[in-house]
C-alpha cells in the first residue's frame, strides 16, 4: 500500500498501537503511523487541555506524508483513558510531565535509531517545555504550537485580567470546591490538582507544581534543545506575548518563531482550527526538524 493511501486511510481510524504505558491509575495506549525506516524522525504529539489524540488525524496524516513517525496519546482522563476526572480523581501537571517521559521511553524502547523531537499543542506546549527542562538531552527538539504561559501579565490589554487573572482564579476555585473541575466553557472535564497547577502560573508567573521540587523557571534557563515556537492568527487563548512569556527564561535555546495564517493554511485558523488545515504547519515542522538534524 502506498504512503499516501495509508495517511488518507488513517485520517478517519485511529493509528495502531505502539504500547501501552502505566500512568498511576491509568493505562495510556500509546498510538503511532510509523515509517517503514525504523530510523525516521518520531514526532510525538502532547494534545492540548481537553482534547482528545483524535482530534489530531489530519495533523499527524500531513507529518506521516512528509516521512515522520507520528507517535500520539490521550492523557490523563482524556480521550481513551477512564475515568474521568471527579472527586477522589488526582493528577496534575507535574503527572503529565512523567507520564510523557514513560512515552519517550517507550519510543526510543521501540526506535532506539530514530531521532526523537516532541510536538506540543497548548497545555501539551507547556509539558512538552517543562519536560525538556527536567530531562535535558532526552529529545532532538520541542515544536511549541499554538501555546503560552498563563500568567495575566503576558496577555494584552483587558485579557489579562477577564480571561487569564479572574478566569484561571475562578476555574480553580471551582475545582477545589468541587473535588474536579466539571468543564463548563473551558477545557473539558479535568482534575482540581491540574486546574491549580495552571492558576498559580497564571496567578504568579512562576512554574512551582505539585508533586515536583524541581525549580522549573531556573531549569527552563538551563534549556539548550533546539525550540520552534508557532503561534496562530486568531488565537486569543495563546498570543504572540505568552509564547514568548513561555520561553523567556530559555534564552541558550536555538530557537525558531513563526506565525500561522490563514493564507499559510488556505484555510480559517485560530487555537483550535489549525489542525484542520495543517499542511504547511507540518512542512514547517519538517524544514525545522532537518535543519536540527543538520540534513
Amino acid at each position: 500500500m502506498r504512503v499516501d493511501e495509508v495517511t488518507t486511510r488513517k485520517i478517519d481510524a485511529p493509528a495502531p498501537v505502539l504500547g501501552v504505558v502505566p500512568a498511576g491509575q491509568y493505562r495510556i495506549k500509546v498510538r503511532a503511523l510509523q515509517q517503514d525506516d525504523p530510523s525516521a524522525p518520531v514526532a510525538v504529539l502532547a494534545p492540548a487541555m481537553g482534547v482528545p489524540a483524535g482530534y489530531y488525524r489530519r495533523f499527524v496524516a500531513e507529518l506521516h506524508r512528509l516521512g515522520m513517525t507520528v507517535v500520539s496519546y490521550d492523557v490523563r482522563g482524556q480521550g481513551e483513558n477512564k475515568p474521568r476526572a471527579q472527586r477522589g480523581v488526582h493528577f496534575g501537571y507535574q503527572d503529565f510531565v512523567n507520564d510523557l517521559d514513560a512515552v519517550l521511553d517507550l519510543v526510543e524502547s521501540v526506535f532506539p535509531r530514530a531521532p526523537r523531537f516532541v510536538l506540543g499543542h497548548s497545555l501539551g506546549g507547556q509539558i512538552a517545555l517543562l519536560h525538556t527542562a527536567a530531562n535535558p538531552g532526552r529529545i532532538q527538539g520541542a515544536a511549541l504550537i499554538a501555546t503560552g504561559s498563563v500568567w495575566y501579565r503576558g496577555y494584552p490589554g483587558l485579557a489579562k485580567y477577564y480571561y487569564s487573572l479572574l478566569g484561571t482564579q475562578t476555574i480553580a476555585l471551582a475545582s477545589t470546591l468541587l473535588g474536579y473541575w466539571p468543564g463548563y466553557v473551558f477545557g473539558g472535564r479535568q482534575a482540581t490538582g491540574l486546574m491549580r497547577d495552571w492558576a498559580r502560573q497564571a496567578r504568579t508567573g512562576r512554574w512551582r507544581l505539585t508533586g515536583s521540587d524541581l525549580d522549573y523557571d531556573a531549569a527552563l534557563a538551563e534549556v539548550t534543545t533546539p525550540l520552534l515556537t508557532v503561534t496562530v492568527d486568531n488565537d486569543e487563548l495563546a498570543p504572540t506575548s505568552a509564547m514568548d512569556d513561555l520561553v523567556k527564561h530559555s534564552t541558550r535555546a536555538d530557537r525558531t518563531s513563526r506565525h500561522y495564517t490563514a493564507d499559510d493554511a488556505g484555510g480559517p485558523v485560530d487555537h483550535f482550527q489549525w489542525t484542520r488545515s495543517s499542511a504547511e504547519m507540518a512542512a514547517w515542522i519538517e524544514e525545522w526538524m532537518n535543519d536540527v538534524l543538520g540534513r
